[in-house]
């Protein structure tokens, strides 16, 4: 299996060339030449499979440059019943007959990040033992993404994490997850502004080549392609949970604000998993439900950023959506470069009068967004109809499927993380806490440990290259 870029201006590379890295040197995001195609046979061999021994089965299609038996090795270390607290890793619960919600909140962080994570933190490991490298991280968050690689690099032998997080602009619970760790390789920066500061950072220190090669660069946020593909092994996993046979299609909702966890729907889809509908669900960051609805996609300035009662959804610019277009867009490269060139001139560029927009409906997805009291509203009917605690993200998904929802078609809502990492909504819409898991009870009144930098991506590099003449990993 070979990689390029979206933008057609990076030479073709393998899994493990594009592993560590993040932006490929032309600035575009590392697609696979091809997607593999799953059949019937596939299907019936894989439904009965347990999670580690499916992600064998999906990764080895996408990371066939590392042996067999390393790759299992790594799967097998990464999804246990320890680290998830269920032999099923994601399991699907049934709110009522053909409505249903993939648990994927059991990891070390309580979100669903911790899925793709605990593997990315693994594969990492194993690709800079094999070279005899170290790897300095450098990642964005809005508010799972950050704990969920913190928690998975901690201690890791050649790694440095640098998180960059909106100063105050995330729950307490996710604040005091990332900021109480103390390992020494891990450096939380607190950056004066909205997540797409911080992600224009990460891009900015990115595309300086030089910097990027001589500090040795990393990226764990959602455009690296093995946190894409990680995630859509629980999306044939969720299929299985749902159905009863391989001929039934299903439908998908979707939360959504860095475009990373339904990206993996759509490559699911685009495998051949038999999925009918991907509902996308934005919050009052509409940025993506406007483009699927108008085919206009119009990014927000810092300022435009609203910070709502789903935090980890407050971004206007999302990154792997850049990866969807190019399939929109025919795999045309060039048409990829010029959108996006504009999209940084003008802050905008609109497919709707083009045949690609017209392509949409082909490609299964539909959209809504949500608000602060539609989400109290859903928290509240899905505790008194099913006697269930949700959280605010997986309100938004839940509220915008149930109106996407067609009869006779399964709709599974993938989660988003744990009630606990919200408390405050979740005590405005049904007046009490929620329960706080074991281990994690007292997490806000631990010391914290971070520093404040204005969004500047020269003060961040200056951090780097301090930290690591400083020290060693």
């Amino acid at each position: 299996m070979q990689y390029v870029s979206t933008r057609g201006g990076a030479p073709r590379a393998a899994f493990l060339d594009i592993l560590l890295g993040g932006l490929m040197d032309d600035g575009g995001l590392a697609m696979p030449e091809r997607y593999p195609q799953v059949g019937a046979a596939e299907l019936a061999a894989w439904r009965g499979l347990s999670y580690p021994e499916l992600a064998f089965e999906i990764l080895r299609l996408y990371a066939d440059d590392i042996s067999a038996a390393d790759l299992k090795k790594i799967v097998d270390r990464s999804y246990t019943a320890q680290v998830f607290h269920s032999h099923d890793i994601t399991p699907v619960r049934e709110l009522e007959p053909g409505l249903f919600i993939a648990g994927l909140s059991n990891g070390p962080t309580l979100a669903f990040k911790d899925v793709a994570m605990q593997l990315l933190g693994n594969l990492f490991e194993h690709a800079l033992v094999k070279t005899g490298t170290e790897l300095n991280i450098l990642g964005a968050t809005s508010g799972d993404t950050g704990s969920a690689a913190e928690y998975a690099m901690r201690g890791k032998q050649g790694i440095r994490v640098f998180m960059l997080s909106p100063h105050q602009k995330m729950s307490p619970f996710q604040t005091a997850q990332m900021f109480s760790l103390q390992d020494a390789n891990i450096i939380n920066i607190a950056v004066r502004g909205v997540f797409d500061d911080c992600q224009d950072i990460v891009k900015a220190v990115s595309n300086d080549h030089a910097f990027k090669s001589k500090y040795s660069i990393g990226t764990v946020n959602s455009i690296n392609w093995a946190r894409v593909v990680a995630q859509v092994v629980y999306y044939f996993k969720s299929y299985f949970a749902a159905t009863q046979s391989n001929d039934q299609q299903v439908s998908f909702a979707v939360p959504s604000g860095n475009f990373g966890n339904i990206c993996a729907g759509h490559i699911a889809r685009s495998m051949g998993l038999p999925i009918r509908k991907l509902i996308l669900a934005t919050n009052e960051n509409d940025v993506l439900d406007e483009f699927f609805r108008t085919g206009i996609y119009r990014v927000r300035p810092s300022e435009g950023v609203q910070q709502t009662s789903s935090p980890s959804m407050d971004i206007s610019k999302a990154s792997n959506f850049e990866r969807f277009v190019f399939d929109l867009v025919g795999r045309d490269s060039r048409a990829v470069a010029g959108l996006w060139r504009q999209l940084d001139r003008d802050g905008i560029f609109d497919l709707s009068r083009t045949p690609h927009f017209a392509r949409i409906a082909e490609f299964g997805f539909v959209s809504g967004s949500s608000r602060h009291a539609d989400r109290l509203q859903t928290i509240r009917s899905v505790y008194q109809q099913y006697n269930q605690m949700i959280d605010t993200h997986t309100a938004d998904g839940l509220k915008v499927g149930l109106e996407h929802r067609e009869a006779g078609v399964p709709l599974i809502c993938l989660e988003t993380a744990l009630p606990a990492k919200f408390a405050a909504t979740i005590r405005e819409a049904i007046g009490q806490d929620p329960e706080v898991p074991y281990g994690m009870a007292g997490l806000e009144l631990l010391p914290q440990r971070f520093c404040v930098l204005d969004a500047d991506d020269v003060a961040v590099k200056n951090l780097i290259v301090s930290t690591c003449g400083a020290a060693t990993v």
